[in-house]
């Protein structure tokens, strides 16, 4: 019987309790100092705490010196009657000099004279002068949207006089007052009257001293059957609650010189 051999052991490593040597150095390495903190949370505590003290106190102490105190008495209401001055006050203005004395008078007194030998047609225009909101609106294109419009405007009342001269040449002027407590209604109705003037062929002029008064004469007849080819010219101005609106009508063509002599004239007497 064969025996087979065991491999031998390999040789036991021997275990050494030296440490390995440090290598050797000059001088040894100083250790790094520290930096002291400061404690400081309790020292700004207290002085927190007594400043807010200090302000609590020094409000207490002015709340009792006021309570101390007598209340200070109230000025009095009523003011010293002031002593009226001596002698004869101003004369008030004359109706040349207060313009509002005359446009709150008989506003019919401030409409141009009719020509001598004119015929007066007035009575076909209003009631002896004078032109109310109803027989004012019917002389629109639109009576009943023109009637609300003059409400609007807060339309005061309106002077009229016309006349006629020849067999065809007629002359209307109005002047139609506001009482302008919200908006100037006379300026923005004559300012419609530019704009709707502004759909015709005419030829127009600024009438002088109104600002944006205008004059208008239109360069092409209305044609209408049964009835001569009539000419029509127009004057359009306004002066503080005032405004002014002049139509001449003729079979034969209306002059510049005719149209702007009433407007200046109707407009110096505004």
């Amino acid at each position: 019987m064969e025996v087979t051999e065991i491999p031998e052991a390999p040789p036991e490593v021997q275990e050494t309790s030296e440490a390995p040597e440090a290598p050797e150095t000059s001088e040894a390495p100083e250790p790094q100092a520290v930096p002291r903190v400061r404690r400081r949370g309790r020292t700004t505590l207290l002085i927190a705490t007594a400043a807010v003290l200090g302000v609590v106190a020094g409000t207490c102490v002015g709340y009792l010196i006021q309570a101390d105190r007598e209340p200070t008495e109230l000025p009095s209401l009523s003011q010293p009657s002031l002593p009226q001055a001596g002698g004869e006050g101003p004369q008030p203005l004359s109706a040349a000099q207060d313009r509002r004395v005359r446009t709150d008078g008989d506003l019919r007194k401030l409409l141009v004279e009719r020509p001598s030998g004119a015929r007066d047609t007035t009575s076909a225009e209003g009631v002896d002068g004078w032109m109310g909101l109803d027989a004012y609106a019917d002389g629109y294109t639109r009576p009943t949207a023109a009637y609300s419009t003059l409400i609007d405007d807060e339309f005061r009342r309106a002077a009229v006089t016309s006349w006629q001269t020849g067999s065809t040449h007629s002359v209307l002027i109005r002047l139609v007052q506001y009482r302008q407590e919200d908006r100037l209604a006379a300026r923005e109705r004559v300012a419609d009257e530019h704009y709707g003037e502004a759909e015709y062929d005419t030829d127009s002029w600024s009438v002088p001293g109104t600002g944006d008064g205008m004059a208008y004469v239109r360069k092409q007849p209305e044609n209408k059957a049964g009835y001569l080819p009539m000419y029509t010219a127009e004057a359009h101005a306004w002066r503080g609650d005032i405004a002014m609106q002049i139509f001449v009508n003729d079979s034969r063509p209306i002059t510049k010189a005719k149209i702007m002599d009433l407007a200046e004239r109707q407009m110096e007497r505004l």
